[in-house]
């Protein structure tokens, strides 16, 4: 036993010194390549605990035939109600179907999201779904993007009530240096005298678009570079077989098959329908949703190749509900009444969702549930119909309740981010106005963007394009905007038809919906003021990225040196890594020391004002905000006085910006 982990612990080592980084310049590492280092030395020390563990395991099963593998498979699964048409689906008649299979002693494994959305787990924040995976017998799993909906305390507590380990073996906490979700990198199971190794990869495109992760405290290692790694040492440590479960698209799983010869078998989630493929001699299977399917996967370990053998069982109605499932779901869904009294946060002043109001003209309750969806997706601006609010009264200030949410928006209302030109924002403004005054769900509440009307217009030209701002700048009709709304909407409905077409940016799989993001920010405030238990920096943003640009135009106007743009959650820290024979390398190029320093004072200005900006947003005090007006000739002509007034400054500005500029100075010594 002793040689046996000498020699793993040499092999690792060899592996780890094999990929040190090169450093130059400052002589320091990057965060993210610091990361790698320890994601690499982590890595190395659970695939040393998982040998050692099955060593005695498998040296008495050394003779002998070994039966074939059998895999159950399943993915994405939210709702453990069954639906009307078939496949029915529903938890209880699915676990009737994984024991049947009892008898052939079947590995387990699921491909993420469970956790969120469902109606039921808007009330419970997931909680039913830990024991709905422990008794399925789930011996393994990776994260999917959704177990990320409530935020990490929650995935927390959610991991701690399951009974297996969950993996994500490609993505980096910078703030712990340990998987995000605080995952497992490898695991490995027994089989008889085999040893299965299992990674989890995830893509990069859904990390993005988590609500409540910070994507500037993550490190992202590309998945085949990862799986070539982590699969190579996995058999040099004597795994016989090696599956990678997967949270990605299929384009993806593909380019992982397609490069990594080091992984046998790819069990892969985030699409919802149930697909099977080849690609370059290894399966690729995608096991539908909803727990309406799952796959057998039968592996022969004992021919060339390992031959695979794939059969979906599909949920219907005609199978049994198991007991003991069922119990467990009715204790839960009996609970949700009384959740309803839950206090989500405390307004200091009433919110006006009456119908009279909210269908005719701007409110604060509309501001505050679009400003919160516009810093949940970091879109460009939101429109919502107000077809959205149902509650139809005013909200007395006080605490405000699960209850009290349930009444103002659907729970489950999904969202999404689409890329619309300004002509397409024009469109959909004249058609928000069309019917005013009656009170039609078509009115809108915005966030991010700014608009006048005129009541008494023909339809179809209510609206002053020359008044139409997104954020701090004047709308330009060719130019494209990201914006955030309702799927509905994107749909055509309510006669927004001028955005059925354009194209998806963040789809309704990746967006929060409406409710969940309302939920995340008041969690996000209960953290920022201290009141919760809080396990890491990432949480849901309380700024809109609209005052963000406003706090830096301001500060640009006061001094600002050349600090970096406002933040936007288009850029996840990722180590600019190639691999070579003897490793990763990166060459970062330092900053000037004067750089450095205006960049560090600025940024510290810059922090110390986000930080201003949500203590106000956590005041919950939302206001009116002129966002829509109703136009007279005599506000129209003073709006475009401001409107020249601003231009002429932005010219003046540039014009000092360039007679300033080191440039300039150079040419006239």
């Amino acid at each position: 036993m002793a040689t046996t982990k000498s020699s793993l612990r040499s092999k690792w080592d060899e592996f780890v010194d094999s990929s040190a980084v090169e450093l130059s310049g400052t002589g320091q590492m990057s965060t993210g390549v610091r990361n790698v280092v320890g994601w690499l030395k982590q890595a190395s020390l659970e695939v040393q605990h998982a040998s050692l563990r099955t060593l005695s395991t498998m040296t008495d099963h050394m003779s002998g035939s070994t039966p074939p593998l059998i895999i159950l498979h399943f993915n994405d699964v939210y709702n453990v109600e069954p639906r009307d048409q078939e496949p029915c689906g529903g938890a209880s008649r699915f676990s009737t179907m994984i024991k049947s299979f009892a008898h052939q002693q079947p590995i387990i494994l699921f491909s993420g999201d469970v956790f969120s959305p469902s109606i039921l787990s808007t009330f419970t924040k997931g909680e039913q779904m830990s024991k709905v995976l422990n008794e399925l017998g789930t011996q393994c799993a990776v994260y999917g993007n959704h177990e990320f909906d409530f935020g990490l305390e929650v995935l927390s507590e959610r991991v701690s009530e399951t009974k297996f380990p969950w993996l994500m073996s490609n993505v980096v906490d910078n703030e712990t240096g340990r998987p995000l979700g605080d995952g497992k990198i490898t695991h490995v199971l027994d089989w008889h005298n085999k040893r299965i190794g299992l990674v989890g990869l995830v893509e990069r495109e859904w990390l993005d678009t988590l609500a409540t992760i910070d994507p500037e405290e993550v490190t992202f290692i590309d998945f085949v570079q990862a799986g070539r790694s982590l699969g190579k040492q996995l058999r040099e440590d004597g795994c016989d077989y090696v599956i990678a479960l997967t949270h990605m698209r299929m384009p993806n799983d593909i380019k992982l098959a397609e490069n990594v010869d080091e992984i046998d078998l790819i069990l892969g989630g985030h699409d919802h329908n149930y697909d099977v493929r080849e690609i370059n001699g290894r399966h690729i299977i995608k096991s539908g949703t909803d727990f309406r399917e799952f796959s057998k996967v039968t592996v022969n370990l004992n021919e060339p190749n390992n031959p695979v053998e794939v059969k979906k069982i599909e949920i219907t109605s005609d199978i049994e509900e198991d007991i003991i499932m069922k119990e467990i779901l009715d204790s839960y869904l009996g609970t949700m009444e009384g959740k309803m009294n839950e206090v989500l946060g405390t307004f200091t002043v009433e919110l006006d969702g009456r119908f009279s109001q909210i269908r005719t003209s701007e409110t604060n309750l509309g501001n505050w549930v679009c400003d919160v969806l516009l810093a949940a997706t970091g879109a460009d601006l939101v429109i919502l119909n107000s077809g959205t609010f149902r509650s139809d009264r005013i909200h007395n200030p006080g605490d405000f309740t699960l209850g009290d949410l349930v009444n103002v928006v659907p729970m489950q209302d999904p969202t999404i981010v689409i890329s619309v030109t300004g002509k397409q924002i024009l469109g959909a403004l004249e058609n928000a106005v069309c019917k005013y005054p009656n009170k039609e769900g078509r009115f809108p509440q915005v966030s991010g963007i700014s608009f006048g009307f005129y009541p008494e217009a023909e339809p179809g030209k209510r609206i002053e394009p020359d008044l139409v701002r997104i954020g701090d700048e004047y709308l330009i009709p060719d130019q494209s905007y990201k914006l955030a709304t309702k799927c509905y909407l994107h749909n055509g409905c309510d006669g927004y038809t001028m955005l059925k077409n354009s194209p998806v940016i963040v789809n309704d799989e990746e967006c929060p919906e409406l409710g969940l993001a309302i939920q995340n920010h008041f969690a996000a405030i209960q953290m920022r003021l201290g009141k919760s238990r809080r396990l890491s920096k990432h949480r849901q943003s309380l700024v809109t990225l609209s005052r963000r640009h406003s706090l830096v135009k301001s500060m640009e106007g006061n001094e600002w040196e050349g600090g970096p743009s406002p933040l936007r959650r288009g850029s996840l820290t990722s180590p600019s890594l190639s691999i070579h024979h003897h490793g990763y390398s990166h060459s970062p190029s330092p900053p000037s020391s004067t750089h450095h320093f205006h960049h560090h004072h600025h940024k510290m200005y810059r922090r110390a004002s986000f930080d201003d900006l949500e203590q106000q947003t956590c005041q919950l005090s939302p206001k009116v905000q002129n966002r829509i007006v109703k136009l007279t000739p005599q506000l129209k002509q003073e709006m475009l006085i401001s409107r020249q007034r601003q231009e002429d400054e932005s010219v003046i500005q540039e014009v000092d910006e360039f007679n300033n500029s080191p440039q300039e100075s150079f040419d006239q010594s």
